[in-house]
């Protein structure tokens, strides 16, 4: 989809939860397009003040308020023939959605001030982790400017749901953090790899690099180790929680259970071979695949 919007000059909507790599999708479609040699814009809208976001994105002209003490452009003119990435749309104060949606129809904005429109060429990518169509039904969010936005939507799952994609995230924070840190890991363990695809990654991607750095900084090369991971993500992801984890019952029965679908794993399913390093019957490995959580 990145590569198809790339081209265009559609209005293009991200949406999906905080931490999934919505600028990092918004970012590759720039990249990918006819603009790429130009500017790309991204602007927080929950991060600026709504006093100072109007002139923020649209600009002002001398005397416009009292501390307009000369003209300023803003982000929709400074990034004219690039890209202006607005994240977290769902929360533009309800005026400035309307100024917005002129913008996107017009191709002009009007600064604070000004009565001359000011032209502008500009690729236009909204974010949000927020239900948008929710929003409308509240009230909180113009259903015409929702139509403007999302024009093309590219929704990027949470990181539980492709855990595949987990051990090219892992390498590729490796990569980054031994860049900046100056470090010398060549990998992660293939145990670790297995607890990390296991866990729910509430945080996302950002929850993930953040676990990765902190485990560099603990670890010592070659390889990150479960030891260097931090405990609570290693209880959750063996499926251990409260008097649950101190259990030794239940500890045994995980790792049991953890270790029998890696054996699985290792000889492509065959069950045969599989009782055979186990050292176990072929019956008593059926009766455990059986059994409940199994």
């Amino acid at each position: 989809m990145i590569q198809k919007v790339s081209s265009s000059k559609g209005t293009v909507l991200i949406t999906g939860e905080s931490g999934t790599g919505k600028e990092l999708v918004a970012r590759s479609i720039h990249n990918s397009g006819p603009r790429k040699q130009k500017r790309f814009m991204p602007v927080n809208c929950c991060a600026i003040p709504e006093t100072l976001l109007d002139s923020t994105l649209f600009g002002h002209v001398k005397g416009a308020f009292t501390d307009a003490v000369e003209d300023r452009k803003g982000l929709f003119e400074i990034a004219d023939k690039g890209t202006l990435f607005l994240d977290e749309i769902g929360d533009l104060p309800m005026g400035l959605q309307t100024k917005l949606l002129r913008a996107i129809e017009e191709r002009e904005i009007l600064p604070i001030g000004s009565t001359d429109p000011v032209k502008v060429d500009i690729r236009l990518i909204a974010a949000t982790h927020q239900n948008l169509r929710k929003r409308i039904q509240e009230g909180a969010f113009r259903e015409d400017l929702f139509y403007r936005l999302n024009v093309v939507e590219i929704h990027i799952p949470p990181l539980r749901e492709r855990s595949e994609d987990v051990p090219l995230l892992v390498d590729h924070f490796i990569r980054k953090y031994n860049k900046e840190l100056n470090r010398n890991f060549r990998g992660a363990a293939p145990e670790i790899i297995r607890i990390l695809m296991n866990y729910k990654w509430r945080g996302n991607i950002r929850e993930l690099e953040n676990v990765i750095e902190r485990s560099m900084i603990m670890g010592t090369p070659p390889l990150l180790k479960p030891e260097n991971l931090p405990g609570n993500l290693l209880d959750e992801s063996n499926g251990l929680n409260g008097k649950d984890k101190d259990n030794l019952r239940n500890a045994v029965r995980v790792f049991e259970k953890r270790h029998i679908q890696w054996v699985l794993e290792k000889v492509h399913d065959d069950k045969n071979k599989a009782a055979d390093i186990l050292g176990i019957s072929i019956a008593t490995l059926y009766r455990k695949l059986e059994e409940k959580n199994y």
